[in-house]
């Protein structure tokens, strides 16, 4: 009797378990991805493909790429529906969230992503506070490091970014501006800062670094919140279980190696990206985080 009952038991189990799975969440046929920091599908073609693979065998699903004209695109985009699934830095991640109501789906961390300032090995600027008056150059409006955290590491040594600074949006000439002593100091991440001394033959000694910044918040995967509440279980659940397949097929390209090689996918929230909204509230562009700007 007791056998018979244990048998029982188990082809229920087996059942239950059985149809759990012809249940399971399928995900869209096709989704459409958007990175914010990419311009223009030749770059993506070019440095994301194997990405790419990676997030269709995970998600089991076409992932076709969405190209974007700059670090706010991706909102409007995301809003309308063009676009499914958007992988964004700290900042970008914040006017996602506010201009098209952006879900976090997981994050990738990069530990050590930290913005730094520089100067020439002739410089007589050996701290922030003797910034005073000078030119900075910065990399974009709304990048992480090399605006936001910049402008934190102004405001911890007591400076107003607005006013005791003269700043210069210069992009990827933020460097060579600094070596043709065009401007006094240059921020930008660690990362970027590693791969220009590289490109020099340069070393820490021709460009000392005055200050370096504590670790930024990670990029991440976002979706518009209508998603279907399962559908984002789901796919976090996938991302999470396959994480170092997904940060593998970024390490195929010798490009991400320093900036991805310790990271992890993680769980990701929205209170994780504080710290940036108070940079942006500090320095005054509050109006990037607005609805409709």
């Amino acid at each position: 009797m007791l056998r018979r009952n244990f048998l029982w038991y188990s082809l229920l189990f087996v059942a239950g378990c059985n149809a759990a799975n012809s249940n399971s969440i399928k995900l869209p046929q096709k989704l459409r991805f958007a990175i914010t920091d990419v311009k223009g599908l030749e770059d993506l073609e070019k440095n994301y493909v194997t990405f790419r693979k990676a997030l269709e065998q995970v998600l089991e699903t076409q992932i076709e790429f969405f190209p974007v004209e700059n670090l706010t695109a991706a909102a409007p985009a995301l809003l309308s529906g063009q676009v499914d699934l958007v992988l964004a830095g700290p900042s970008e991640y914040l006017i996602l969230h506010t201009r098209a109501k952006a879900t976090p789906v997981v994050g990738i961390t990069r530990p050590g992503y930290r913005s730094v300032i520089t100067v020439r090995s002739d410089s007589p600027i050996k701290s922030l506070e003797q910034l005073k008056g000078k030119t900075i150059a910065l990399r974009s409006i709304g990048s992480t490091a090399g605006h936001l955290g910049a402008n934190q590491l102004l405001i911890d040594a007591g400076l107003k970014p607005e006013s005791d600074v003269k700043v210069v949006i210069l992009h990827n000439q933020s460097m060579p501006a600094l070596k043709n002593g065009e401007v006094d100091a240059c921020a930008l991440s660690i990362f970027g800062y590693q791969r220009f001394l590289a490109a020099e033959n340069a070393s820490e000694k021709d460009f000392p670094l005055i200050a370096i910044g504590p670790d930024l918040p990670n990029d991440v995967f976002v979706v518009n919140n209508s998603i279907n509440p399962d559908l984002l279980v789901e796919m976090r659940s996938r991302m999470l279980a396959n994480s170092e397949k997904i940060i593998q097929s970024l390490l195929t390209n010798d490009y991400f190696i320093n900036r991805f090689k310790k990271s992890e996918i993680v769980i990701a929230s929205d209170s994780d990206y504080d710290v940036i909204r108070e940079v942006y509230q500090a320095t005054g562009q509050g109006k990037f985080l607005q609805s409709g700007q």
